[in-house]
């Protein structure tokens, strides 16, 4: 059961934040709903975002103005947090790319990790919980993120296609096992075994599935001016993968657009309209 903890007018419907004892991550974990007007007595689509390192489940709801979009589209929006808060793991708030802030969207094997960093099974809790609690349609359900959260979102949606219809991202973390900040992530929640980490890399599970997983197709967003972008996301690869999986994928690479909120606030109503066309 979750606790309101505040409550906003928005664009005809509700911003809300709340609060809910996680039984996966085994402390009080937040997130936050928008709720568009019209809900009453119908279920709607939802769709949920996962954010990227640093962010809470406030980032999305306050940066990318969504609301006004999933109004028009009647649209429920869910964002989690991006790691526990208040495990009290030695060193978790020692870099901003590990730990607080950081949890990669996996279930973490390691010792101190594995006892709370949980974040895979917290999502696929949290999105139980908004169903048994909101007027969400189970069957309608989509998911999309940003850099940390594009990559769980990828990873997420494609191990669980009978649980998430739709998919999306803004410059993922496509390939983290090719990456600085994936390789760091995995061998410390996963452990040395690099054979553990394909089940949370999108790129191998595309090519792990050798068809395509969703036949409507894949929206991702990458700015050219991202600095991070030849380092730690690697859309080509994906790309790469889904195109000898034959899974459609729109790749959309934008000059001039960096890593941040502008990016993602000019193109996140073609995605929630990308959303909206499978979800009906």
């Amino acid at each position: 059961m979750s606790e309101l903890l505040s409550e906003h007018a928005c664009f005809g419907g509700v911003q809300r934040f709340y609060r809910f004892d996680s039984a996966a991550i085994g402390l009080p974990m937040r997130f936050s709903v928008y709720l568009p007007s019209g809900a009453e007595g119908k279920r709607l689509p939802v769709l949920f975002y996962l954010a990227g390192l640093t962010c809470t489940e406030e980032t999305f709801m306050i940066k990318a103005g969504a609301q006004r979009v999933a109004a028009e589209l009647g649209v429920i929006l869910v964002a989690p947090d991006t790691s526990p808060r208040g495990a009290d793991v030695p060193g978790e708030a020692d870099s901003w790319d590990f730990g607080v802030g950081a949890g990669f969207y996996v279930d973490a094997t390691q010792e101190p990790w594995s006892r709370h960093y949980r974040m895979y099974s917290h999502i696929l809790e949290l999105r139980e919980l908004v169903l048994a609690e909101l007027p969400a349609d189970g069957a309608r359900v989509g998911i999309f993120g940003h850099s940390m959260g594009g990559h769980g979102a990828l990873m997420l949606a494609l191990r669980n296609p009978e649980l998430f219809r739709s998919v999306s991202a803004f410059a993922p973390i496509a390939a983290p096992m090719r990456c600085p900040w994936g390789r760091k992530a995995f061998g410390g929640y996963l452990g040395t075994d690099e054979s553990a980490w394909r089940a949370y890399d999108a790129t191998e599970l595309v090519a792990r599935a050798g068809q395509a997983v969703f036949p409507k197709g894949i929206l991702i967003d990458q700015g050219l001016a991202d600095k991070f972008l030849s380092e730690q996301l690697y859309p080509e690869a994906f790309e790469e993968a889904c195109s000898a999986a034959g899974q459609p994928l729109e790749l959309r690479r934008h000059p001039g657009y960096d890593h941040g909120y502008y990016f993602i606030s000019t193109f996140v109503e073609d995605h929630l309209r990308f959303h909206a066309e499978r979800l009906a």
